[in-house]
């Protein structure tokens, strides 16, 4: 294995890290306004507050891996998805501020307006995601110098949009399961009855697209004929998937979370080898995607980058897994600081 497929894997582990950890925060926010009394909307949020703002580190530790070692890519992306990645930036920011101001008067309209606020931008950023993703399966138009020649409504199209809905639906049945994990009493009961809902609209969504994506898109699944072992893994994503209603049904939440973790996981495992060794795929031109050879950096950079990497990363996990220690179990009325 190349340096260059180390780094394609280490970028992509990177993001499943966000999509896992700040998926659930997303899937929180998007169910926030479905209940309405003001003590049960923060408990919601103080079921994430010790670990939202630090989940977003995974995205920005991604984002710069990507501008280190595949600077022509991070160039393009984000170039060409200027307009959209700045309204990603946009409420990123308003999701942040609506955190941490709603609490801050005791006016019900205050607090109904950055509520709202923030549920809109959970919603929007799971939208967002989802649409870039969809954009890299099914490509963009590229030029001979690796430029993005399309416009925002390039971007808009019927499967980008089923990709950010699929996604919002997955980080809902997400956010849902871990605030059952989190909650008690009422608020759990009320939060119990929603996950099945969500269940069957991830499944929903996640079925419809992955028959039109081996229909329309079939360059994703390519690897898997030519490689029948990789099949292992749309079976794990599918048995993970199945075992999450079964865990609900006896109440072992916590198997249902690390159950739903690892099919977001399987799910970017999918992704990643469907458009592998791409990163951006030019389309109607395939011949001017970017891939991890013609858009990396030097060799030496890949090299001295990995070393820093390696002595980086545990301190990384080992930061995330103290905090997530320290504020395990429910969340209590007396922690209630939101």
């Amino acid at each position: 294995m190349d340096l260059n497929t180390i780094w394609f894997i280490l970028i992509g582990v990177l993001f499943a890290g966000y999509a896992i950890l700040d998926g659930f925060d997303l899937g929180v926010g998007s169910v926030h306004l479905f209940v309405k009394d003001d003590y049960q909307r923060r408990i919601f949020l103080n079921s994430i507050g010790p670990v939202w703002d630090g989940n977003e580190v995974w995205l920005i530790t991604g984002g710069g891996a990507l501008f280190a070692a595949f600077p022509n890519v991070y160039a393009s992306v984000f170039s060409g998805f200027y307009i959209a990645l700045f309204l990603l930036l946009v409420v990123l920011v308003f999701r942040a501020v609506a955190i941490e101001f709603r609490s801050k008067r005791e006016s019900p309209r205050w607090r109904n307006s950055w509520d709202i606020a923030y549920s809109i931008s959970s919603y929007l950023i799971a939208f967002l995601l989802g649409v870039a993703m969809g954009n890299i399966i099914t490509g963009v138009p590229l030029n001979e110098m690796g430029d993005f020649v399309g416009n925002f409504w390039t971007l808009i199209s019927p499967y980008t949009v089923l990709t950010g809905i699929t996604t919002v639906a997955l980080f809902m049945m997400h956010g849902t399961i871990y605030l059952a994990m989190k909650t008690e009493g009422e608020v759990h009961q009320k939060v119990v009855g929603w996950i099945n809902n969500t269940i069957i609209f991830f499944v929903i969504c996640y079925v419809s697209t992955t028959m039109i994506t081996l229909v329309y898109v079939p360059h994703m699944s390519a690897p898997f004929k030519d490689n029948p072992i990789l099949f292992i893994i749309p079976l794990l994503n599918m048995l993970a998937i199945a075992n999450i209603p079964r865990e609900i049904h006896h109440r072992r939440y916590g198997w249902a979370f690390i159950s739903s973790c690892a099919s977001i996981a399987a799910l970017l495992a999918l992704f990643a080898i469907g458009i592998f060794p791409n990163l951006v795929i030019s389309n109607p031109n395939p011949e001017f995607s970017l891939n991890i050879y013609n858009s990396a950096s030097s060799q030496r950079t890949l090299t001295i980058m990995l070393i820093i990497a390696i002595i980086g990363m545990p301190f990384v996990l080992a930061y995330t897994s103290a905090i997530y220690w320290v504020f395990r179990g429910k969340v209590k009325t007396e922690d209630l600081h939101y």
